[in-house]
Parts: C-alpha cells; structure tokens; sequence
C-alpha cells in the first residue's frame, strides 16, 4: 500500500510561514534543494491546498525565460510531470498536471491507495496535512527544520491537541548551515 507523506519546510518553533504569510527564511539553499529533488523522486502524486498550488505554479513557467542551473531544470523535470491533486473551494481550474479533487482527503487517498501506481502520496500545505493527520491517514512527517523563531504563523503540526505516538526514523545534518531533517512515523 502506497504511504502518505507529509513533508515541508519548518521553522525551529513549528511554522511553515511566519505571521505575514512569507517564508522567506526557508530559501535559497543549495544542499536542501537537492534534498527536495531526491524527495520528490519517490512521489506518484502530489495532493496540494490551495495556497501551496498557487505558490508551485511558478514551476511551470520557470523554465521559460531565464538561463536555468542544472538543479533547477532537473528539479522541474521532476514536478512538472508529477500528478496532482488541487484542494479548493475558490478555484474552477488548475494547469499543467494537477486535477481538482472530487471529493475530501480521506476519499482521495483512499481512492488513490486503491489504484495502481508506484510512490508515496505526498501531502503539501498545512491545512490539507491537518485534515488528513486528524482522519490517522498520514504514516510519515518529513520536517526539514530551519533554525528561525519566526514568532506565529502556519504551524507545521496540526493544533487538535490530540496524542500521537512516533517513531524517529531518521535525522540528517545538512552542512551548509544547521538545517536538520526529521523523518518520524507512526
């Protein structure tokens, strides 16, 4: 059965985006962009909130314009193509690869857990990872922690104040600065 995934940059008190929306602190960064292209490697899809669908169409006209390093390009040869499921309420469309989702998180992924197909059912945004961690659907948390007080914003984990046991699976040191990845499941 295919694991879901949730996996995003974080902040050492536990925000993917500060209190004004940005996340900036969590950018540009060599040696984590790898790590980013090797992650999505072992994806067969991509479920995506709104907010995060927005910020990741960028990808799809990077490539035009621009001379782009080898990362880049190799970075969006990867997503581009990548399935992906969009959870609006405000949007009628989405672009390239994506699809609107039909029904709720635990109706997709149970749907998407039944068909055939290779890679982990990644997880983005906050919100949509909320929805899916309180149904029990997610098996892993991917945090790659940056080492920023950014004061409120976007929590990684969701605020249900509920009690979930995990298991650490895995902590890397990223040298280029003191970025740690936290792999745990449940």
């Amino acid at each position: 059965m295919r694991s879901v995934t949730y996996s995003m940059n974080v902040s050492l008190d536990g925000y993917i985006v500060g209190p004004d929306g940005g996340f900036d602190w969590s950018g540009p960064d060599p040696e984590v962009f790898r790590f980013w292209i090797d992650e999505i490697r072992e994806v067969g899809v991509h479920l995506l909130g709104r907010r995060l669908y927005e910020t990741m169409l960028y990808w799809e006209t990077a490539d035009q314009g621009a001379p782009l390093d080898d990362a880049t390009r190799e970075w969006i040869s990867l997503w581009n193509p990548l399935p992906k499921v969009v959870f609006s309420t405000t949007l009628s469309a989405v672009e390239g690869h994506a699809r609107l989702a039909s029904g709720g998180v635990a109706e997709e992924i149970e749907r998407l857990r039944a068909e055939p197909g290779e890679g982990d059912i990644a997880i983005g945004g906050a919100t949509l990872a909320a929805e899916a961690a309180a149904a029990g659907l997610i098996d892993e948390y991917r945090a790659v922690v940056y080492p920023v007080l950014v004061g409120g914003g976007i929590p990684f984990f969701p605020q249900d104040e509920r009690h979930v046991d995990l298991e650490l699976v895995e902590t890397r040191r990223f040298n280029s600065k003191v970025y740690l990845r936290h792999r745990v499941a449940r």
